[in-house]
């Protein structure tokens, strides 16, 4: 009989490690529920994976999950949209009566994409071998994250599953529009950047260098006003250290996903993105939105608060953020309320704290939540529309001031050859 080593989750969201002994993986499950544990990762202890016991573990009870381990980075990706939209349509199906089993397989006679009918097909298989919808969701932590699982988990402890699919389906739907809010704010300016950095490259690159050899040919080797020679030295670099440039831009982009990838350094990253001038009101909104989403959405399912907690942490989406969510989880933990450690961490607004205290004292924290969210959802509207008519002259500006600074910097030497034509 094989070891399978777990971690799982308390009631109170503590985390526990350990082995449990068992002649399958379902079994094993069983066993760590009956200790008052939520399973969190189960695997074989024993196991290369060569073995039928360790193939099951692997496999989940379906083989939707080997084709994930067999050609890992080529299954497409799964869009946000297209499992909401996965999510909405399993919802209807189990509102509508039909058991899960029976949803998932019509479900796969529609679904086109490959990654998704592979994990049906994987969900359907486990499901007929005696596992749980949230054990089977497990097996596929590529398309189903903690957030769905764990309401899943939820959904089906309180027999509503149906309804936390909706809930999951409208919190999915809300979370995209809100993204593809905050990218297309960002578009606009990333378009005219781009389009500065062209036209540039063109004058210094093609342009410049035609007026350097007429000032040679004209000036005699005068001596060129500063900003004009400023210019051309700037023009020349680019054209003769081009590489260096290149391999510079490189190593700011490699040297930022590194330093991404370190806890202080994303820390950084996203504490900065929180300052900036124009877009830092609008990154901490959008994060305040999705934090009070995120918690209302799983404390309304029924998730225990210090796993829920855990679990925005990991989809916060702002390392600042998650710091502060962490710090909120060790002071709940205490037996502390969630609004003193918020108004301590400085990184949410007063009135989120006052309404999430006023939560807590009425017993409604949830339904407050929700009402944040919703509240933020549209301060992002406002704030994206304001940002537009800002953004819109602020950078025709920063293109009249690039090219006007070149224009002018040709025209200098130009009026010292016309002044000595007229002396002459």
């Amino acid at each position: 009989m094989p070891d399978f080593r777990y971690s799982g989750m308390d009631a109170r969201g503590r985390e526990s490690t350990g082995t449990v002994r068992a002649d399958s993986r379902a079994r094993a499950i069983t066993l760590i529920k009956e200790k008052g544990l939520f399973p969190t990762s189960v695997t074989e202890a024993s196991g290369n994976g060569r073995g039928p016991s360790a193939a099951k573990a692997s496999a989940g009870g379906g083989k939707g999950l080997r084709m994930e381990l067999r050609i890992p980075g080529f299954t497409p990706r799964v869009k946000e949209r297209q499992l909401s939209v996965l999510t909405r349509q399993l919802a209807i199906c189990l509102d509508a009566g039909l058991p899960l089993l029976r949803a998932l397989k019509t479900l796969l006679k529609q679904e086109k994409h490959p990654a998704l009918r592979t994990a049906l097909e994987g969900l359907g298989e486990s499901i007929e071998s005696g596992s749980n919808f949230s054990e089977a969701l497990s097996q596929y932590p590529r398309i189903f994250n903690h957030l769905f699982v764990n309401m899943v988990r939820a959904g089906e402890a309180g027999g509503i599953l149906d309804e936390i699919l909706s809930r999951l389906a409208e919190f999915m739907e809300k979370a995209e529009r809100i993204r593809n809010k905050v990218k297309g704010a960002m578009v606009y300016p990333v378009v005219v950047l781009i389009m500065a950095t062209l036209i540039l490259i063109f004058l210094m690159v093609f342009i410049i260098p035609r007026f350097e050899d007429i000032f040679n040919d004209l000036l005699s080797g005068k001596e060129l006003p500063a900003l004009t020679q400023a210019v051309m030295t700037f023009s020349e670099g680019m054209r003769d250290q081009w590489y260096f440039h290149l391999l510079a831009i490189a190593i700011m982009i490699v040297g930022a996903k590194l330093i991404r990838r370190t806890g202080k350094g994303a820390s950084l990253i996203d504490a900065i993105k929180l300052k900036l001038p124009i877009f830092g009101v609008l990154f901490r909104k959008a994060s305040v939105a999705r934090f009070s989403r995120t918690l209302g959405t799983l404390l309304q399912s029924g998730v225990p608060i210090l796993q829920a907690l855990n679990i925005v942490r990991d989809t916060a989406g702002n390392q600042v953020i998650s710091d502060c969510i962490m710090q909120i989880h060790d002071s709940v933990k205490e037996g502390d309320t969630i609004a003193d450690p918020m108004a301590a961490s400085g990184a949410f607004p007063d009135i989120v704290v006052s309404m999430v205290d006023v939560g807590e004292e009425t017993g409604a924290l949830p339904e407050m939540l929700l009402k944040i969210a919703d509240a933020y959802d549209d301060e992002v509207d406002t704030t994206v529309e304001g940002l537009t008519s800002v953004i819109e002259p602020l950078m025709i500006v920063f293109l009249a001031v690039i090219v006007g600074v070149i224009v002018v910097s040709m025209f200098l030497p130009l009026i010292g050859i016309i002044e000595n034509l007229t002396v002459g």
